[in-house]
């Protein structure tokens, strides 16, 4: 009895195991076409068959395209988190505005290829609005960080936060690099905006 009662826990434990393979299995096969084709041309169909599974199996783990793309996201994020602010919180100054420009710059150049399908398609793919929205905030919370550590004065503080906030978008930064300016060069220019403001 006991020698089967182990048995059983051990088909269970495989079958679970089994079960998570295959649920990663649809969710890297979810990222992969969300980044080649976008996410409004990503088809249920399409990530089973790059999956190697049936239809019916991503309904099984995913009832609607909604819980898919909340999986996809949830782990492409955790695949490729944005940049941290304690990672430049020890500087000040335009230096530190330097440091987090440069670490968001090159974020967006590792992961270039997904923010450009996932802006594309934001207007049209419900399942990706809610996803977007809290990665906006998090760029908007970034930029007024900087803004705050700059220490600008009263005047000047509304130009330099919106000054940032655009500094910070991705289209910026894709506008910027598709002139052949590296992310350094990018945020080095940002600086001049920025100094052009206070000083005047």
């Amino acid at each position: 009895m006991f020698t089967e009662m182990k048995k059983r826990r051990y088909r269970l434990k495989r079958r679970a195991e089994s079960r998570e393979a295959t649920r990663a299995r649809i969710v890297a096969a979810t990222m992969a076409l969300h980044e080649e084709f976008g996410p409004k041309n990503t088809t249920i169909s399409a990530v089973a068959e790059r999956a190697g599974v049936q239809r019916l199996t991503v309904y099984r783990h995913f009832p609607d395209e909604a819980a898919l793309f909340r999986a996809c996201t949830s782990q492409w994020l955790a695949n490729n988190p944005p940049p941290d602010p304690a990672r430049w919180q020890a500087a000040a100054g335009s230096e530190r505005v330097r440091e987090g420009l440069v670490a968001l710059y090159s974020y967006y150049r590792r992961t270039e290829r997904m923010w450009v399908a996932a802006h594309r398609d934001e207007a049209e793919v419900r399942a990706l609005r809610q996803p977007m929205r809290r990665f906006h905030d998090y760029l908007t919370e970034l930029a007024d960080d900087l803004c705050a550590g700059l220490g600008t004065g009263s005047a000047g503080r509304d130009k330099v936060a919106l000054t940032l906030r655009h500094a910070v978008r991705f289209d910026t930064w894709r506008s910027l690099a598709s002139q052949g300016a590296s992310d350094v060069a990018a945020a080095d220019l940002v600086l001049g905006w920025l100094s052009a403001l206070t000083e005047g």
